[in-house]
Parts: C-alpha cells; sequence; structure tokens
C-alpha cells in the first residue's frame, strides 16, 4: 500500500510531568501559533480560522494547523504528505516540523482512518527511540525496543483475531495508548479539554463572525419592559402578570407600540396598588392614635 497522506498530532515536551500541564486544561493564543509558523515558513498566509478543543473537535485538514502552547508542552495537529510515489514513514518525518521547536522529547502520532493507518514514533534529544506504524494487514514500520505498555496488544488481548497474518490489534489503538502512555492523559472526549487556534496557511480569507443584532419577539420586549418597571412573575405583588398574544404579522411600528401601552398599563396598576396601600396604611395610623387618646 503506498499511503501518502495522514493526520499529524506532535507534541514537543521539554517537562516532566506533562500530564499535570494538560489536566489544568491551559488556554491557547493567537501570538504563539502565528509565531510557530512564522518560524516554520516565513512565506506561510497565515488566517485563524477559530479556537477550540483539540479533543473536541474534527481533525486537521490540508494546509490546516491546530497549534496550543503551553508551559512546557506544545501540540501540533496538521496534514501531513509523503513524496510522490513514497510511503509515508514516520522515521522520516520532515526534519523542520520535528525540530521546529527545541525540545527534550518529540511524540508524533499519525493516522489516515480511510486507510486503516495508524502509527507513532519519539525522539529523545533528536535521537528516536521508537517508531511503529501500519495496518493490521502491514506492518511498513516497527524499530527499536517494543515498551511495556505495548505487550498486550502484541500479545492479542485487546482485539479480536483475524486470523493470517494480521496484526493482533489495530494500530490505532495502539498508537493512541502510546499517546496516553507519553502525556499521562487521554487525547479523547473523556480527557481534559486542549484548546488550540486553528490556522489556514493557503491563503483562504477570515471566516465572518454574524455580529448583527438579534430582533426579539414582542413576547420579549413586554418582559423586558415588565422587568424594567419591577413588575411580571419574578414580582410577588404582580401575581397577574400576562405576556400579550404575539402575532407573527405584526409591524415593527405596531410591536413598539403594543409595547408601550402594555407598560402603560403595567405602571397604571401599578400606581393603582401604590395608592390603595398607602391609604389603608393611612386609616391604620389614625386608628391607633384615636385609640390611644381614648384610653
Amino acid at each position: 500500500m503506498a499511503l501518502n497522506r495522514a493526520v499529524l498530532t506532535i507534541w514537543y515536551v521539554n517537562c516532566d510531568n506533562p500530564a499535570a500541564v494538560l489536566e489544568t486544561e491551559p488556554k491557547a493564543d493567537r501570538g504563539y501559533g502565528r509565531k510557530y509558523l512564522a518560524q516554520l515558513n516565513p512565506l506561510f498566509p497565515v488566517t485563524p480560522i477559530g479556537q477550540f478543543p483539540l479533543n473536541r473537535s474534527a481533525q486537521a485538514d490540508d494546509h490546516e494547523f491546530y497549534i496550543g502552547g503551553y508551559p512546557g508542552v506544545t501540540v501540533v495537529q496538521t496534514v501531513i504528505h509523503a513524496d510522490k510515489d513514497s510511503p509515508l514513514r514516520l522515521s522520516e518525518l520532515n526534519p523542520k516540523l520535528r525540530q521546529a521547536l527545541p525540545s527534550e522529547d518529540v511524540y508524533a502520532c499519525a493516522v489516515n482512518e480511510k486507510e486503516g493507518w495508524a502509527g507513532f514514533a519519539h525522539w529523545h534529544h533528536g535521537e528516536i527511540k521508537r517508531v511503529f506504524s501500519g495496518t493490521r494487514y502491514e506492518l511498513m514500520e516497527d524499530s527499536g525496543l517494543p515498551l511495556t505498555f505495548e505487550n498486550p496488544y502484541w500479545a492479542g488481548d485487546k482485539a479480536e483475531p483475524l486470523g493470517g497474518i494480521s496484526l493482533p490489534f489495530e494500530p490505532r489503538d495502539l498508537m493512541e495508548e502510546a499517546q496516553r502512555h507519553w502525556l499521562g492523559v487521554s487525547i479523547d472526549n473523556e480527557g481534559p479539554d486542549l484548546h488550540v487556534v486553528g490556522y489556514a496557511v493557503d491563503g483562504r480569507p477570515e471566516p465572518k463572525v454574524d455580529t448583527a443584532p438579534q430582533v426579539k419577539s414582542v413576547s420579549q420586549l413586554t418582559s423586558d419592559a415588565a422587568f424594567k418597571l419591577g413588575m411580571g412573575p419574578s414580582n410577588a405583588d404582580y401575581d397577574d402578570y400576562e405576556s400579550p398574544e404575539e402575532e407573527p404579522t405584526t409591524s415593527t411600528s405596531e410591536n413598539f407600540q403594543r409595547v408601550l401601552e402594555t407598560s402603560t398599563d403595567f405602571a397604571k396598576k401599578a400606581t393603582i396598588r401604590a395608592g390603595s396601600f398607602l391609604r389603608n396604611a393611612t386609616d391604620r395610623a389614625r386608628d391607633y392614635i384615636a385609640d390611644r387618646r381614648n384610653r
């Protein structure tokens, strides 16, 4: 199989406990990603395309980079391609990408879901320590000493056997286990949010954000007016508040007039209630004074 495309997630790690960093769900900023891309290729026409959790979004597409820079840990997701007529090999990952940031450890995890291919690689101080890649039916790379977490997979304890020369596990499962082992957290919906900023480098325009004000319904306008007057369901003294029926074809001027009329009606009610309260209070005070004089 001449695999020539995969989604790559690469981790640049310069701390002893990346899990402690990632579990805090650190934020990402645009400036850091721009600096990374400028160093990778100063000629990139960089366009921000959004900010979102890496583990709760669609994967990066061609000419896209999802970047999160955290204390001691940087993650970048993008799409990589092999040279024409050559298979994709993680051990031959573009040195410019692998060395984009000075790092003690670099972990690369890649997947092509359509082909059922996945792989992972680890470099320590620039020296490759472990690399694996392939499909269930074709092993492409397998060098370096297998790590302890790999044992149950090679023993066939993690997947149903398919027989023949097939691998006893799904390569993507092993790749995800390697990522969990190295980072100390799951990079999925059950793990912490890993905030990244997305960039396109193909010259596309920045997505437009709809900033048009929302038009409120008649009932919402009436409710807002009632709240400002101290009336409505939230005020126990005005439990007879009712919203007028909404007419879908009413013009804007008619809607506004109805709100004014309704608000005026509420104000009248408030005045009547207030007057009644004051009269009752006055009567009670007068009776109290008269009673005191007669004693």
